[in-house]
């Protein structure tokens, strides 16, 4: 589904696909580089994130491994729940692993900041997140990514694996969602 298809629902594009996937391979570049030599470890965070890792992943040049958790702070609205849930939990070991956090945005931080400590407490040896959309202002929570594709308002996006009521996550774009549609 490509923007036009939704132009009522949405105030503006954001980002394109052809944009977004400049941004991911620019991104698994330049991780790449800084794991070189290194055992990597990429870890989606689902739902959200399923697009975004799904492409970064086709970008490398190199082998990852790669596994997926469900955790989840958000209920059927716009707003965080406030707690965080596993709903799947990984399937690989990561003691002494470096893992790569891949998410689709960092809103308040809740969900990524748990994550991390989570990760962390298991005996990964390094634990980083790559994010491809940030929302500085709506930070709650002390979150500091490795890599990021773009910051932007706080404003409520959808598209490309970010939804409403599990709506437009098949968006190929990202896009400003109307507040008629959520209010």
């Amino acid at each position: 589904m490509r923007a036009e298809d939704v132009k009522d629902d949405l105030v503006n594009v954001l980002f394109t696909e052809e944009q977004i996937h400049g941004k991911l391979a620019e991104m698994a570049k330049q991780i790449e580089a800084d794991y070189e030599g290194k055992d990597l470890l990429i870890v989606g965070v689902l739902k959200g994130a399923a697009m975004v890792m799904a492409d970064m992943a086709r970008s490398f040049t190199r082998h990852v491994d790669m596994d997926w958790m469900a955790v989840a702070s958000y209920g059927s609205g716009t707003k965080s729940s406030g707690v965080v849930r596993i709903i799947k939990d990984l399937d690989i070991d990561i003691h002494g692993r470096h893992v790569l956090i891949i998410d689709e945005i960092i809103d308040t931080g809740l969900t990524l900041s748990w994550l991390t400590s989570s990760l962390r407490a298991r005996g990964a040896e390094s634990v980083e997140i790559a994010t491809l959309l940030r929302k500085p202002d709506a930070l709650q929570m002390p979150v500091d990514p490795k890599y990021v594709g773009w910051d932007i308002p706080n404003d409520f996006v959808v598209g490309y694996g970010l939804d409403y009521r599990e709506k437009y996550r098949n968006l190929r774009d990202i896009g400003t969602l109307a507040p008629h549609i959520y209010s």
